[in-house]
């Protein structure tokens, strides 16, 4: 059972979600972390501990709210995706994936230096790589979670149930025995080195908290997520740094801070001191269930956010595949246990702990980026059962912090995490870009707002638009009398597309008026107007409409940018001495924008538009393709008439050429004619019976020509039906920018370069 409406069983209730968080996160911070935190700030450790807990309930909140409005598999990642788009969605799934993979790492590594101390084992070497005996038993123990994640999220959580509640028991009564003992005047001086290391050391300790945003991960399998997940998320990192501060305090107020410090098994030590043996026995089992547990959540929430990037296309939609027993992600889960165990073999416990915290750090600020995003565009159906208070102030305080607290982490890790964002967005741009389908709520919200927005902001959300998403076909519009037959031939091709027309409005503004001023004088009633009608027009036809008035100090130029602008795939625009308010030549500008064309362009001479009988004459080549499938896609749309016409000088190599040419493109209900002789002859006789003529340009040119006047073929002048001329999209290359194009490249099918350059558009040659 595979594919993208997958859904995972709803296995986890509400003391499961919650010991989920409180599992992740209970690890490092108590087992390891107050040694080096006590060495820099003395009792004032208790306070970095506290602020770190404050910044992660700043995200907290943010994904509480997030979570009950989107309760689905993939937790941050989902909510990054779907806010800011896919490219910030595959920094965010990276990030977020990768960090849990090193954390696991991490946390196993820390499982086997526990056991090391009840097991000794030596050292293996496996050729170049020499692993330790904590590593080793790591990569067991990593093993054996990885098959548990594997069986099911209800096994999963029974386990982290256990694992928690006797943490936490054991936790209760090493700090009951703490406070029993505690002497206040221990603690002072509270700052003995100051309130500068204090932000440093938040940072330190910040790795701590990690796991409750791992909560919305598994959203989509708890038990009625709008009231348990708010609970699950806020109070787990409340219970845990409540937890963290009043242990902390206990152990010193009871101790010498000496023994802490710079005393990674610190807790063990201090038990043992104020417990006896038992109670070193007790905190060093407390060390294995932490780390287990931790590693455990994990493990669950990292497979969970693979899950959900594959079945949002950014990696291979085969990792969607569940399990027909377990019904649970097992290739997701089986990948990430390998990351895990490599990281394992590898890393150290330093980095894979650095790693992980920065890694995490990023994705909790652009969670709060896409917080803002979701209220700012209330996008439809964005309804959550809680609601993040003190907005928008909660979130830009939870971005803001959370980005400030990576400038703390050691330098070489900050390069390292930057290596998987930039992977991120290496990877989005060379393989998920064309796979993707949804560009995300900022993006909608931008290109919704584009005459209000400053272009740049446009430019660069179409530069990044997802390339797999709906086709988009721009038309602009200038004359409303050519209006109703552009938006036709628009809506047609988007409809066999299952796309939406763009159509724009360019208004020429003098050069005298500044843009801004023009805007601000909102005088385009009749503009207005103009798009209203062409939306009313295409919306008969079924399709999604965009319009857009779009002020220009140029005229057609405006037409290239338009197109890069809103990411169309094809632009309809009409061919004649009015259609865009520029009589017959236009200036040289447009002539260089036309040899690099950023989408296929149909350039259609109106003489009224009746699809019922086309006539396409073709001898191959890729514009030939482009004209094959507009012809297809009005014949679907109208039950048009099809006409083939090749003229070639042997009739028999001809009709072979041209049965063969339509068959590959869906034409072979259309009628072939081979003809022999003139072809701008054959063409004029044969556009006197039809109704629209569609001819492909060769590879470059047409629009060129167009603008100079310089179209060699006259017939398309003179034939009385309409003409749709179609060039795909092509780029000039930078010697062809600086050189212009090559002698062989402007050689008609005679071998004789015209003047200026002016290829057959039929030109036999592919």
């Amino acid at each position: 059972m595979s594919g993208g409406d997958e859904e995972l069983a709803k296995d986890l209730g509400p003391l499961a979600a919650l010991t989920i968080g409180v599992g992740t996160m209970i690890g490092a911070g108590i087992f390891v972390l107050p040694g080096p935190a006590v060495a820099e700030l003395g009792p004032l450790a208790a306070l970095a501990f506290v602020i770190g807990g404050g910044i992660a309930l700043l995200t907290a909140l943010s994904a509480s709210e997030l979570g009950t409005a989107m309760p689905v598999s993939g937790g941050a990642y989902y909510y990054v995706n779907q806010g800011l788009g896919p490219l910030f969605g595959s920094i965010a799934g990276w990030g977020n994936w990768m960090g849990l993979a090193f954390a696991s790492a991490f946390y196993m590594y820390g499982f086997g230096e526990y056991v090391h101390q009840f097991v000794s084992i030596s050292s293996v070497s496996l050729g170049p790589v020499g692993l330790e005996p904590a590593q080793l038993i790591g990569l067991v123990g990593g093993a054996f979670f990885i098959g548990v994640n594997y069986v099911g999220a209800k096994e999963t959580g029974k386990l982290q149930n256990v694992i928690v509640i006797t943490l936490m028991g054991i936790l209760a009564v090493f700090t009951l025995f703490g406070l029993l003992n505690a002497n206040l005047e221990t603690l002072r001086p509270i700052d003995p080195f100051g309130w500068a290391p204090l932000l440093p050391v938040t940072g330190l300790v910040f790795v701590s908290y990690l796991g409750f945003v791992q909560i919305t991960s598994v959203a989509e399998e708890i038990q009625e997520p709008g009231k348990n997940l708010p609970r699950a998320v806020i109070g787990s990192v409340v219970i845990v740094t409540v937890m963290y501060a009043l242990i902390l305090l206990a152990v010193l107020a009871a101790v010498e801070t000496d023994v802490v410090a710079n005393n990674e098994t610190a807790v063990v030590d201090v038990a043992e001191m104020l417990i006896g043996p038992v109670g070193a026995i007790a905190l060093l089992l407390g060390g294995l269930l932490a780390t287990a547990s931790s590693a455990n959540a994990s493990i669950l929430a990292s497979s969970r956010i693979n899950f959900a990037m594959g079945r949002d296309k950014l990696i291979s939609p085969k990792i969607n595949e569940i399990h027909p027993r377990y019904a649970t992600p097992y290739r997701a889960i089986g990948i990430t246990g390998a990351f895990i165990l490599i990281f394992i073999a590898f890393g150290n416990l330093e980095l894979l702990a650095s790693a992980g915290s920065v890694l995490h750090l990023i994705v909790y600020g652009l969670l709060n980026l896409a917080l803002i995003v979701f209220r700012e565009a209330e996008p439809e159906g964005y309804d959550p059962d809680f609601t993040v208070p003190l907005y928008p102030i909660t979130p830009i305080l939870g971005a803001v912090f959370s980005f400030a607290l990576i400038a703390f982490i050691e330098p070489i890790v900050i390069l390292l995490s930057l290596g998987f964002v930039i992977f991120g967005v290496v990877w989005y741009l060379g393989y998920a870009r064309s796979e993707i389908e949804s560009p995300g709520v900022l993006a909608d919200y931008v290109l919704e707002r584009s005459e209000e927005l400053p272009n740049a902001a446009i430019s660069a959300t179409t530069t990044v638009k997802p390339e797999g998403g709906d086709y988009r076909v721009m038309v602009p519009l200038a004359n409303p009398a050519h209006e109703k037959h552009l938006i036709t031939l628009g809506s047609a091709i988007a409809a066999q597309n299952d796309g939406t027309v763009v159509a724009v409005n360019i208004e020429q503004v003098p050069d005298q008026t500044s843009l801004r001023a023009a805007r601000k004088q909102k005088d385009h009633e009749a503009a207005s107007h103009l798009l209203e009608q062409a939306r009313a027009n295409a919306e008969t036809y079924g399709v999604d409409v965009e319009t857009h008035v779009v002020l220009s100090h140029r005229g057609i130029e405006e037409v290239f940018d338009a197109a890069k602008r809103y990411g169309v795939d094809s632009c309809v625009m009409g061919w004649g001495p009015d259609s865009h308010g520029s009589p017959g030549r236009v200036e040289t500008r447009f002539d260089e924008l036309a040899r690099s064309l950023p989408c296929d362009f149909l350039v259609f001479r109106d003489r009224g538009f009746d699809p019922s009988r086309i006539l396409l004459p073709t001898a191959g080549g890729p514009d030939s393709d482009l004209a094959a499938a507009i012809a297809r896609a009005l014949q679907d749309q109208f039950d048009a008439s099809v006409t083939l016409l090749h003229v070639a000088d042997d009739r028999e190599r001809g009709r072979q050429f041209l049965e063969e040419w339509a068959a590959e493109r869906g034409l072979e209900d259309a009628r072939c004619t081979v003809e022999t002789g003139d072809v701008q002859t054959r063409i004029a006789e044969a556009a006197s019976d039809a109704s629209l003529l569609i001819i492909g340009a060769t590879e470059k040119g047409v629009l060129s020509r167009l603008a100079r006047g310089s179209l060699i073929l006259d017939v398309l002048e003179d034939v009385d039906c309409s003409v749709l001329l179609a060039e795909k999209r092509h780029k000039r290359t930078t010697r062809e920018r600086i050189f212009g194009t090559r002698r062989d490249e402007t050689t008609d099918e005679t071998g004789v370069t015209p003047e200026p350059a002016t290829p057959d558009p039929t030109d036999r040659t592919e």
